[in-house]
């Protein structure tokens, strides 16, 4: 005997939840990935902390992906077991998922640390680096309008004249536009790259924080919604 009455507009409550967290477990992978890329895309980090939010939610991203499917097969046979199954799991990635928000914001507060220390990396290894480095690093200044770390004057050792910059660095970039150009305003960007970076990141960090929170609202709505079925569930039983 199926659940009847309000119980049954829970079940297809229920059912709809599950799609919405299908899709929210797709968001997750999907945001997850573009910040991993665009940390280490841009950067060099050495600090594992930087991959510990985004690849969390990566994970928990495809965790969601199926427990969803679950859901809803629990709640289309009404079956006690999967639903309870549903609930629990939905509980424990509530938990990770609090564990990447927390850890997320950790990083970001020692976000600026690690932006400089990779930069400075950067520079030191451009010289011998491969074009494919050179290139990625060479776009990021463009992009960014930056020269440097902290100002166009961190190129100092790029040329034996101590006063070149890549030309990545130009304000319009040519063919040897860095040349003998270090200090000049007018053709090289002065502002280096760490504080255009660090807001970048930050605002990348933040979009994970807010899409972690966003979906564990929606999951703990899930969880009420499964308690409730599995209640009007138990008590079709207990008629029977």
């Amino acid at each position: 005997m199926g659940v009847e009455g309000g119980m049954k507009c829970v079940k297809f409550l229920l059912f709809f939840f599950n799609f919405l967290f299908w899709l929210c477990g797709l968001a997750l992978i999907v945001v997850g990935v573009l910040v991993q890329v665009g940390l280490h895309k841009t950067l060099m980090m050495k600090d594992a902390s930087a991959s510990g939010a985004p690849i969390v939610l990566i994970a928990v991203g495809v965790v969601i992906f199926f427990i969803a499917f679950f859901g809803c097969c629990g709640a289309w046979k009404e079956n006690h077991c999967m639903v309870a199954t549903f609930a629990v799991l939905l509980v424990l990635v509530i938990l990770v998922e609090i564990a990447a928000v927390i850890a997320g914001y950790v990083f970001r507060n020692k976000l600026s640390g690690v932006v400089q220390d990779s930069l400075e990396d950067m520079i030191s290894d451009y010289k011998n680096g491969t074009a494919e480095f050179k290139k990625s690093f060479d776009k990021l200044q463009e992009d960014l309008k930056c020269c440097g770390v902290n100002s166009s004057s961190d190129w100092v050792d790029f040329r034996s004249d101590k006063k070149s910059v890549p030309d990545s660095c130009c304000v319009k970039v040519t063919l040897n536009c860095g040349v003998g150009t270090m200090t000049d305003a007018a053709k090289v960007h002065q502002e280096g790259c760490h504080d255009a970076m660090v807001a970048y990141l930050k605002k990348n960090i933040l979009w994970v924080i807010v899409a972690a929170i966003v979906i564990a609202v929606l999951q703990v709505m899930g969880i009420v919604f499964a308690c409730l079925l599995m209640r009007g569930i138990r008590s079709g039983y207990e008629v029977m």
